[in-house]
């Protein structure tokens, strides 16, 4: 979401600094956005987990531990160790590319690259742990060779290239062969390995990932045509007098925008919203001010961020649902699940609260770093 919302909105704040007579306009990259996430979201979990534990403590039969004789272990030991092998393989690909992207190593897209290759190679390793020595290697050596990029300088583009360097770029050419090696034996196990129903893992990913990639593009070729036939009937300026004469300045425009976002999410997924109305109201809110300075495109990229989560849980089209139903046994009713998203939903419109009041949970970590 944020990688197609940075790509709008640092179009958006392009045009609306152009508006604002400003002909060196600054840039906001996916990468601010990233790091403008960062703190609103882990206040997010905080906030799942918070109120897990009150319903856990006020109605211990609404959150029933899961019986011994089911998880078929012996020990706390054993148990945590059990916790250990689930939770560590994904949550260090998490770092891995989160990492990368926040310290600066990779954008975006080579993230990506990152995460699909260890999602390959932890793959492997789950369908064969017994033959997982040269994966867990070459998973190590993705750590090293991201490291060694961090510290050093690994380019053979340079006239003099001192000793220390030379030396980091023979150790990131071992390691990178080594890493080569275990995508090999991972992409090969995965390819050979059928399902239930007979088709290939891989092959089924890839499928799935073109199909996903072909939606995206054909919502923004539509949703670029719509917007150019829209501002060519002069309907972004119906919708800048529209905004500007709201009661209430910018918090009465940044009200109708977040409450109109939020109304679609309903009905629509992101996709829709981040290329059809992220860049007809953005420019518009992007020329306000917010006690007399121009509002931050960080901040309002993120407003909007946690705004369109809302749009996975909100019935009746929204996509967490449709995965939770999948899973959720028979006995639970669509119903029971719309009625469980609610105070997930309140807890969401509750975090943009806390954003708006505290705008720096948003812009001081982006302002840190870069």
């Amino acid at each position: 979401m944020l990688v197609l919302l940075g790509d709008q909105l640092s179009t958006a704040y392009q045009r609306a600094q152009f508006h604002l007579g400003i002909f060196n306009p600054k840039t906001v990259s996916v990468t601010d956005l990233f790091a403008g996430g960062l703190f609103p979201g882990l206040i997010l979990v905080g906030m799942y987990i918070l109120y897990q534990i009150i319903i856990a403590t006020a109605r211990p039969d609404a959150a029933p531990a899961i019986p011994r004789d089911d998880l078929k272990l012996t020990g706390d030991r054993s148990f945590a160790m059990h916790m250990l092998h689930s939770l560590a393989p994904p949550i260090i690909l998490i770092v891995l590319v989160l990492g990368s992207i926040l310290g600066g190593l990779a954008a975006p897209t080579e993230a990506a690259g990152v995460g699909a290759v260890g999602a390959t190679m932890l793959a492997a390793y789950r369908l064969d742990e017994k033959r997982a020595k040269l994966i867990l290697l070459s998973g190590f050596s993705m750590v090293v060779l991201l490291l060694l990029t961090y510290k050093f300088d690994l380019r053979l583009q340079r006239t003099q290239i001192p000793t220390a360097d030379w030396i980091a770029i023979l150790i990131a050419i071992v390691f990178f062969v080594l890493l080569f090696i275990g995508v090999g034996v991972s992409i090969h196990r995965v390819w050979n390995h059928r399902v239930a129903s007979g088709a290939r893992i891989l092959s089924e990913v890839m499928r799935a990932t073109m199909e996903i990639s072909a939606m995206v593009f054909v919502i923004l070729v539509g949703a670029a045509m719509f917007s150019l036939v829209f501002r060519a009937f002069g309907g972004d300026d119906v919708i800048h007098q529209f905004l500007r004469g709201l009661p209430g300045g910018t918090v009465g425009a940044m009200l109708v925008v977040m409450g109109l976002m939020f109304f679609l999410g309903f009905f629509i997924d992101f996709l829709e919203i981040v290329f059809i109305v992220v860049p007809i109201v953005a420019p518009i809110l992007l020329q306000m001010k917010i006690d007399g300075v121009l509002m931050n495109p960080v901040w309002l990229g993120v407003m909007m961020a946690v705004n369109l989560q809302t749009s996975f849980l909100t019935p009746p089209f929204g996509f967490a649902l449709f995965y939770l139903r999948g899973v959720a046994p028979p006995e639970i009713s669509t119903m029971d699940i719309y009625k469980g998203v609610i105070p997930f939903v309140t807890i969401q419109i509750l975090g943009l609260v806390v954003l708006w009041f505290w705008q720096d949970l948003a812009t001081w970590l982006p302002t840190v770093i870069y």
